[in-house]
């Protein structure tokens, strides 16, 4: 079942894991996709925690045990979820060694809460490197207006970083920006560049299903031929952008210091729409040095029919960028969409958030000791 997972990890693409629980990690699950499905990394977001702790699987005796200390409903969210994050690096710490710190990494989100916060970013990025305390770690920062300067800062202190929420190419432009500021302000401190890395990580799926819903609006058969082009393109074009950036002189410099490329990493890559195929944002953004963080779903999904067959992102470009003038063309705006797009996606990170602080309050007053 593995040979299309095997064939797209040769083709440059790391394949990881976007989920994570502890029952996944007591149960040997975690160990086997790494084993048998070529998974090298995990990814975690609001929403994975959330859905996580909500069931309830393995938590039950580190709720009681914080609820018997009494502590507050966010420290006990920080201790349970850098807790499994810290111990999902230790599995994957073998293929870290393998690979010299690219991949067998795990990522951890700075509080939502905190995405229009530069300072406030900065200071939970340190603490939660600090509290994981493992070399494997990465810690995601939003690419929202304050969340770019966060991102030089972090990355400038040593601390590696995945850049979430990227919808736009002006925006993924400002995230390569700020890693690469990050890397000279490393440099100028003295730091080792080549233990710093990062990936940034571009969104997919809900690109698609955005403007599919205004073409549907539209209803014409223009608009109905355009549907479930916008992602891949959008996507295509990132990776023109990462190619160009990352043969620029600023980066030669950066390169002799041994610093490291910053990797595009598809997210987002299940499928929305069931009219498309499962395994789309899979096999058409197949190009060497990126990422692919997938749902457990689409890991199968590829693994059982999915079709490799090499790279499928060069000389695409000019026809995506048709596609994407095509859009506008409509009348649908590709700056009104991608700002729709980062809005939606902090909020729907931020409403995963408070609803994983009530279950987890429920939680710590329904285990905490009687009085007496």
């Amino acid at each position: 079942m593995t040979d299309a997972l095997k064939r797209l990890s040769e083709e440059g693409v790391a394949i990881w894991l976007d989920d994570l629980s502890r029952k996944r990690i007591t149960s040997g699950n975690l160990a086997e996709l790494i084993d048998q499905q070529h998974v090298v990394g995990v990814t975690t977001n609001p929403s994975i925690f959330q859905k996580a702790i909500s069931h309830g699987d393995g938590y039950e005796q580190q709720l009681a045990d914080l609820a018997t200390r009494k502590v507050t409903v966010d420290e006990a969210i920080r201790m349970i979820t850098t807790a499994d994050v810290r111990d999902a690096a230790d599995i994957l710490r073998p293929v870290f060694d393998a690979t010299e710190g690219q991949d067998g990494r795990v990522s951890i989100e700075v509080d939502p809460r905190l995405a229009h916060n530069t300072a406030a970013t900065v200071a939970e990025a340190k603490q939660l490197a600090w509290l994981v305390d493992r070399p494997n770690t990465l810690i995601k920062i939003p690419a929202t207006k304050a969340g770019l300067p966060a991102i030089t800062e972090v990355i400038g202190k040593g601390i590696s970083v995945n850049v979430t929420l990227i919808f736009s190419l002006k925006r993924y432009r400002e995230v390569m920006d700020a890693y690469l500021a990050g890397l000279e302000k490393a440099k100028a401190a003295g730091l080792d560049l080549s233990k710093i890395y990062s990936v940034a990580s571009f969104f997919v799926s809900r690109v698609d299903s955005e403007i599919d819903k205004r073409l549907d609006a539209l209803g014409t058969d223009e608009a109905k031929a355009l549907k479930g082009k916008a992602a891949l393109a959008n996507a295509r074009l990132a990776y023109e952008a990462f190619e160009e950036v990352f043969s620029s002189d600023r980066w030669a410099a950066l390169d002799k210091a041994q610093a490291n490329k910053q990797r595009p990493l598809w997210a987002s890559t299940g499928v929305k729409d069931p009219a498309y195929k499962d395994t789309l944002y899979v096999v058409d953004l197949v190009a060497p040095g990126t990422v692919n963080t997938m749902p457990e779903a689409t890991l199968d999904a590829t693994a059982d029919h999915g079709e490799i067959t090499g790279n499928t992102i060069a000389g695409t470009y000019d026809q995506s960028r048709t596609v994407i003038a095509a859009i506008e063309k409509l009348g649908i705006s590709y700056d009104d969409v991608v700002q729709v797009l980062e809005d939606e996606g902090v909020d729907k990170f931020e409403a995963s958030w408070n609803d994983l602080l009530k279950s987890t309050e429920a939680e710590l007053q329904r285990l905490a000791p009687s009085e007496g």
